[in-house]
């Protein structure tokens, strides 16, 4: 238990350490509002042998420019397995239209295809989530052959507040995106690609309905680029289903 609160409040700091080492260069700031819902549960069936298996199904969009325009959408299907009823493994597909301030030149299309170890785990001080997943990245950009594969690592605490309500609880995550290569025909460069730092506020709607509302720091480095790094003030709002 102590490990995993070490590692995400060790995260935690370095996301903030990062920020603020790159708060004195030249970095292009925006606010934006993230929005979407996440449905997740069991997949029907009579069979005992695929009675462990699981579906996620995963919409978001963002908008930026002061939350002015779309900026990025994500709509993202996946299947997995209970490994048991704290460890379950994922892989699915994403679809991510994007456009300005994250494409650096026009609109583009990019697919992934990922796989992912999920941890949950509850504990006296609250419910501790890690997930760890691979992707491979596809970019519709003209003359872009290359495939980007990419890791993340996200730890995330949820803290019951029953001081307040027995439904609300104070949520924290942070989640780091690592290159693994190049892929220099659609920009990618290998190394530390991503930060997300999250705070805020979770409510149970119901047993199985959560809203999360907070803010969500996004930190861009783009090695090599002409353009500098970006960091996005974020309005994160999020409902989860879980069936």
């Amino acid at each position: 238990m102590f490990k995993i609160l070490h590692i995400l409040i060790a995260s935690t700091i370095l996301s903030l350490i990062l920020t603020g080492a790159v708060a004195a260069e030249k970095i292009e700031e925006d606010f934006a509002t993230w929005s979407g819902i996440a449905i997740s549960g069991d997949l029907p069936t009579t069979s005992s042998s695929l009675k462990n298996l699981k579906y996620m199904l995963i919409a978001q969009g963002r908008f930026g420019d002061n939350s002015s325009r779309f900026s990025q959408s994500l709509i993202r299907p996946g299947i997995g397995y209970a490994i048991n009823k704290k460890t379950t493994i994922w892989a699915g597909y994403d679809w991510v239209p994007t456009s300005r301030p994250f494409a650096l030149r026009s609109p583009f299309n990019e697919h992934r295809i990922w796989q992912q170890l999920s941890l949950k785990d509850r504990y006296s001080i609250g419910t501790v989530v890690s997930r760890t997943r691979f992707e491979q990245r596809f970019f519709d950009i003209p003359g872009s052959t290359d495939v980007s594969h990419r890791y993340r690592q996200m730890f995330k605490l949820s803290v019951p507040m029953p001081f307040v309500s027995p439904n609300v609880s104070f949520v924290v995550w942070d989640e780091v995106f690592v290159n693994l290569q190049d892929a220099s025909d659609a920009g990618v460069r290998s190394g530390f690609d991503q930060n997300w730092a999250f705070a805020g506020i979770g409510y149970s709607l119901n047993k199985s309905t959560t809203v999360e509302i907070g803010y969500q720091n996004q930190y861009i480095n783009r090695p090599q680029s002409p353009r500098p790094d970006q960091m996005n003030h974020i309005l994160s709002v999020n409902m989860f289903l879980n069936f």
